[in-house]
C-alpha cells in the first residue's frame, strides 16, 4: 500500500517541474479567452472605425465600377486605378489588421504568460502513433473539448435565436426602407448581434480559464517518489549530505581538542559542562573562547587539559554562562568580563606560586555572572539534563 501511494500523483509540481515544463513551451492555455478576445476586439473595432471603413469600401467600390474611355484603349491606366483602389483599401484597413494582430499575439499570454520555446517546435516522432491518437480521442480531455464545443453550439444558436427574435420586426420592414437606411440598418443589426453572440461566449471562456489552469496544475503533479529523486538531484543525497555534516562535526571537533592545551585555564561546572579560555595581551581585546562541550565531551576537554597542565577550576555559574552564550573562536560576552578577569587573575597568580612559591592564592568564589546570562536562573524548577538540553 505504501509503494501504491509513492506511485500516486498526489503532489503538487515543483518550482523545477513547472520551470522545466515551461522551457519545453508547456504552459496553461485557454483557446475559447483567446477566441474571445479577439472576437471582441474585432466587433469594438468595427463599432469605431465601420464608418470609416464604408466610406473606404464605398470610394472602391465607385471607382472600380466607372469607366472612362482611356481605360478602354489603354491598359495601363486600368491596372493603376486597380492599384490605387487596392492601395487605399489595404490603408483603411491597416489599422484594424494591426488591432486584430496585437491582440491575437497578445490574448493567449493572459494565463501562463509569453513564451519562446524551440523544443516546442522539435519533431515528436510519438504523436504518429495510430494508437496514442486512438487514446487521446476517448481521453478526458477530448470528452471536456466535445462538451464545450456542443455547449458552444447551443449558447450561440440559443442567443442568435433571441436577438433575431427580438429585432424581427426591423428586419422585416428593411425591404420598406430607402436603401442607405436600410444599409445602415443592417449594419447596427449585424454588429449588435455579432457583439451579443460574443457577450455569449465569455461564459464559455470564464468556465474554461479555471479549468485549463486545473488541468494543467493537475498534469504537471508528481508522485512521492518523484518529489524524494528531485531533492536529491536538487539537494543532493540526504545520507551522504548528513554523512558529511558528520564528518565535519568531527573535523571541527579534533580542531577544537587541538587547541585546548593552548588554553590559560578550563571552567567547568563541575561535571556538565566546560569551556577552555584564552587571552593574549598581544592581538587580544577580549579573552576567546577555544573549546566548550557538555557530558562526554566536557570530560574529554577535562582529561585533555590535565594532560597538558592546564589549570582547571571549578565555577559552575560561570561556566554554564559561558556554554550558553558564546561560539568557539568568539570573544566573551562583555557582561562578563569581570568574572572571567578574575579568574584568568587567579590563573596568572597560579603560575606565579608555581614557579616562586610564596601564599597560595586563594580561589574566587563569589564571581559577577548576571543573573540573566545563567540558564538555571531562568528556569528554577528545572532539572539540570532539562537545562542542558534547552542549552543545547
Amino acid at each position: 500500500m505504501a509503494e501504491d501511494s509513492d506511485l500516486e500523483k498526489t503532489e503538487q509540481a515543483s518550482p523545477k517541474r513547472l520551470e522545466k515544463a515551461r522551457e519545453e513551451g508547456d504552459v496553461p492555455r485557454s483557446r475559447e479567452l483567446a477566441t474571445v478576445t479577439v472576437l471582441f476586439a474585432a466587433g469594438l473595432s468595427f463599432l469605431m472605425m465601420g464608418n470609416h471603413l464604408h466610406q473606404a469600401l464605398k470610394a472602391a467600390m465607385s471607382s472600380g465600377l466607372h469607366f472612362d474611355r482611356t481605360m478602354a484603349f489603354d491598359a495601363s491606366v486600368l491596372l493603376m486605378r486597380m492599384s490605387d483602389n487596392v492601395y487605399t483599401l489595404l490603408l483603411a484597413f491597416a489599422p484594424l489588421a494591426l488591432i486584430l494582430l496585437v491582440v491575437a499575439i497578445a490574448s493567449p499570454a493572459l494565463i501562463g504568460g509569453w513564451i519562446f520555446s524551440g523544443k516546442a517546435l522539435a519533431p515528436q516522432f510519438g504523436r504518429l502513433n495510430p494508437m496514442k491518437g486512438l487514446g487521446n480521442m476517448f481521453s478526458k480531455n477530448s470528452a471536456v473539448e466535445l462538451i464545450k464545443s456542443i455547449a458552444k453550439t447551443i449558447l450561440v444558436a440559443t442567443v442568435a435565436y433571441v436577438v433575431v427574435s427580438h429585432d424581427m420586426e426591423p428586419i422585416l420592414s428593411l425591404s420598406l426602407l430607402p436603401l442607405k437606411t436600410s444599409i445602415a440598418q443592417v449594419n447596427d443589426l449585424m454588429l449588435t448581434g455579432f457583439l451579443s453572440i460574443v457577450s455569449a461566449l465569455v461564459f464559455i471562456a470564464a468556465i474554461d480559464v479555471p479549468y485549463q489552469l486545473y488541468h494543467y496544475a493537475n498534469k504537471l503533479k508528481m508522485t512521492k517518489e518523484e518529489v524524494r529523486q528531485e531533492s536529491k538531484e536538487s539537494e543532493g543525497n540526504p545520507e551522504i549530505k548528513a554523512r558529511i555534516r558528520q564528518q565535519q562535526r568531527e573535523m571541527a571537533k579534533r580542531r577544537m581538542m587541538s587547541e585546548i592545551p593552548t588554553a590559560d585555564v578550563v571552567i567547568t561546572n563541575p561535571t556538565h559542562y566546560a569551556v577552555a579560555i584564552k587571552y593574549q595581551d598581544a592581538g587580544m581585546r577580549a579573552p576567546v573562547v577555544v573549546a566548550k562541550g557538555a557530558d562526554a565531551i566536557a570530560l574529554k576537554i577535562r582529561e585533555i587539559a590535565a594532560e597538558h597542565n592546564v589549570l582547571t577550576m571549578e565555577a559552575p555559574k560561570l561556566a554554564r554562562a559561558l556554554y550558553a552564550h558564546t561560539e568557539l573562536g568568539s570573544e566573551i560576552p562583555e557582561a562578563l568580563y569581570s568574572a572571567v578577569a578574575e579568574v584568568l587573575a587567579y590563573v596568572f597568580q597560579m603560575r606565579i606560586f608555581n614557579k616562586e612559591g610564596g601564599f597560595h592564592p586563594e580561589v574566587p568564589k563569589a564571581l559577577p555572572v548576571p543573573e540573566a546570562l545563567d540558564p538555571h536562573s531562568l528556569i528554577p524548577a528545572a532539572s539540570a539534563h532539562d537545562v542542558e538540553a534547552i542549552i543545547s
